[in-house]
């Protein structure tokens, strides 16, 4: 059964349990109403014959009618049987015998004498008969069938009631319940449209803020964040499937040259010295391209995992300690730096790579003698260079996978290291510019949530500074 006609349902049980329980309240209430009227006037009546006394052939003494007046019935017994009254067919039972001998007390009684209903109040009294006084009991009766004709309608009212209040109270369930579930429905069409489609953009419209609303609400958020992370592994999928057709097409022609070099060397032929060692130079230096490029494919495919193990980390330090193996290995490039204490939330290896990325980088556009500039401050790392510059033109693509520039096409690379060095920077909730400065080089700045180094504990840390001294700016 559909829960919108269980409710309905339920509605019409509670209402007619409740119309039913008022409807036996309400007739118990007025026939206990309507026979308290007729006791009382008997009562009354009673209350003057024990006063007075009651004489055998005649009708006992009776109030005024504004206090009732006279029962319509009468009957006397003697205590020896004998009787009087107007009631022919009210039998003398052994209660009323009781009653005329002393034995018993007044009582109240339904008698059924032929089609007709009496309500008969029995009671000990003194009779008359001639001049004798004799116990006995007076019996005062009368009829209920104008009661029970209101008793009768009011069952019949009472029952259409009972009916109307049923039928109107399934009505109004199962339009209350069409209302109340109307979002409930909305939510499984909804979530059947989805399935179907696998459309993520549809929403419930809501207006109450109730339960059902609530629910509303939490299904959209659901929706909301389901779409969000559909979206991010599309991307994520489309970025990896880009990556690995880069990655194919780039690998190609290091490939086919290392190739070709060795089938020369393997044909057989003969190969001067000099020959042979500019062929096995080629060989080692497209081996060192191929392996760069794979470190950084693999980089970049792992970059793409969130952060799961971050810590604090010094960015000043990070930053020397790559400043160290730049003059390493750039020997003809002179580094000049400024340093200020800096913590950083990340990973000292990821962010240690995309530094030495922008050291290389730089390093490599700087003419022979020439200066690179590093400067960590609160807002990260900046890297100049005063080399050629980057052509105006590829100023927003520098940070693409396996771009290379005009200024950088002569050089031998892979592309992918300002590619990771995006990454690494999105990855740490920073980012990564790229400009040309007024006078002359690039200019690199790479933005991390950084704070200043404040703590007792680093207060006179020691770390190396690798290069001339800078002033901060």
């Amino acid at each position: 059964m559909p829960l919108r006609q269980r409710l309905a349902w339920v509605a019409a049980s509670a209402v007619a349990l409740a119309v039913v329980i008022a409807a036996i309240v309400c007739y118990m209430l007025v026939r206990s109403q309507l026979l308290g009227q007729v006791d009382s006037a008997l009562s009354a009546q009673a209350v003057l014959v024990q006063d007075g006394q009651a004489t055998l052939g005649q009708a006992p003494p009776a109030p005024p009618a504004s206090a009732g007046g006279p029962a319509q019935y009468y009957q006397l017994v003697a205590a020896d049987g004998q009787t009087a009254g107007d009631l022919p067919g009210l039998q003398v039972t052994a209660q009323v015998n009781a009653v005329a001998n002393n034995n018993a007390g007044a009582f109240f009684s339904n008698v059924q004498i032929g089609a007709s209903r009496f309500r008969v109040l029995t009671f000990p009294a003194t009779l008359r008969s001639g001049f004798t006084d004799i116990p006995g009991a007076v019996q005062l009766a009368r009829p209920l069938d104008g009661i029970e004709n209101i008793l009768r309608n009011l069952r019949l009212v009472l029952l259409l009631v009972c009916a109307g209040g049923v039928a109107l109270a399934a009505v109004l369930g199962r339009l209350a319940a069409r209302r109340v579930l109307a979002p409930l429905a909305e939510v499984a069409q909804t979530a059947r449209h989805i399935e179907e489609t696998e459309d993520l953009s549809s929403r419930i419209q809501y207006r109450a803020d109730d339960e059902v609303g609530q629910l509303a609400a939490r299904f959209n958020a659901m929706i909301e964040r389901l779409q969000g992370s559909r979206t991010a592994l599309d991307e994520s999928v489309r970025a990896q499937r880009q990556l690995v057709a880069d990655a194919s097409h780039e690998l190609r022609t290091p490939i086919t040259s290392l190739r070709t070099n060795i089938e020369v060397m393997m044909a057989g032929g003969e190969l001067s010295d000099d020959d042979r060692h500019r062929l096995l130079a080629d060989v080692l230096e497209q081996s060192e391209e191929l392996s760069t490029l794979i470190g950084d494919v693999i980089e970049l495919a792992r970059g793409d995992l969130p952060i799961t193990e971050a810590e604090d980390v010094r960015l000043d330090r990070v930053v020397a300690e790559c400043l160290t193996r730049a003059r390493r290995d750039f020997t003809d490039v002179r580094f000049a730096s400024s340093f200020e204490p800096v913590v950083v939330d990340g990973v000292p290896e990821r962010l240690a790579r995309a530094i030495n990325n922008l050291l290389d980088n730089a390093a490599h556009h700087s003419p022979a003698g020439g200066l690179v500039e590093v400067i960590v401050t609160r807002q990260g790392v900046e890297v100049r260079d005063h080399g050629t510059g980057i052509d105006p033109a590829d100023l927003p693509y520098v940070f693409d996978r396996f771009f290379r520039g005009a200024n950088s096409r002569h050089r031998q690379g892979s592309g992918l290291g300002l590619a990771i060095v995006r990454q690494t920077a999105v990855q740490h909730g920073g980012s990564v510019e790229a400009a040309n400065a007024p006078d002359g080089g690039a200019v690199f700045s790479l933005r991390l949530p950084t704070t200043s180094d404040d703590h007792p504990d680093h207060a006179d840390d020691e770390y190396p500074v690798a290069g001339d001294p800078l002033p901060l700016s």
